[in-house]
């Protein structure tokens, strides 16, 4: 049987730029809370997609031209699989990106990425946030006025943006997004679960203790019939 040789593409956008995902288990944490809260709070809008660590190429036959943020949101766009995202495919505006930076990457993060964010891919919002709080500012967020970022003030200890219609701050020493409009704190899958089963087991102990409390009383009340 003759064997049929596919061609490659001649123009490669690789998947990965090599690098690991996160400088340490850390940074890398605070990534993986805060897609799956995003995620959660937005699963029941269809046309929102959340990302993080993936190639996004934004100049077409330039693989050179790339950048992978941390964690990003896009309003328009469907939650489906991509491997990388290419601007003249997917929306070519994002509307909020993270990057949990270190005193390794902060000078990217504040002066080449942020530069890229506002004058090439008009990211709506943006946020810095180093969780060993080893950079000054250690958290700080943007939102983009013209091609320029206006620093977000802070609102009791928390970022408000407008673009996520909730707000970004430290809970417990984690950083953790807040629904203003429950007055809530957003948790993952997992802490979700842990509540749900701490809650289960309290209701179990109130229960044993109630049927306890009515044996008791049973038991009183043959004594007392038994006694008449």
């Amino acid at each position: 049987m003759e064997k049929r040789i596919g061609s490659a593409p001649t123009l490669v956008y690789p998947e990965s730029d090599g690098e690991p995902m996160a400088e340490t288990p850390k940074h890398q944490q605070v990534m993986i809370d805060c897609m799956d809260v995003m995620r959660s709070h937005f699963r029941g809008i269809p046309d929102v997609y959340i990302a993080g660590n993936m190639m996004l190429y934004y100049e077409e036959g330039n693989p050179r031209k790339s950048i992978s943020p941390d964690v990003f949101m896009v309003r328009g766009l469907s939650k489906k699989e991509l491997r990388t995202y290419k601007t003249w495919e997917q929306p070519p505006t994002l509307d909020f990106v993270l990057e949990v930076a270190s005193p390794s990457t902060y000078a990217r993060d504040f002066n080449e990425k942020m530069e890229i964010y506002a004058k090439i891919l008009r990211v709506k919002a943006y946020c810095i946030y180093d969780p060993y709080h080893e950079i000054d500012p250690y958290f700080v967020g943007f939102r983009l006025v013209g091609e320029k970022y206006e620093e977000i003030p802070l609102v009791n200890e928390r970022l408000p943006f407008e673009v996520l219609g909730l707000e970004l701050g430290e809970h417990e020493g984690v950083l953790r997004l807040y629904d203003p409009v429950k007055s809530a704190w957003l948790f993952t899958s997992q802490e979700r679960v842990g509540e749900a089963e701490n809650r289960a087991s309290e209701e179990a102990r109130a229960r044993r203790e109630a049927e306890a409390e009515l044996e008791k009383l049973r038991a009183a009340l043959e004594r007392l019939q038994s006694s008449e």
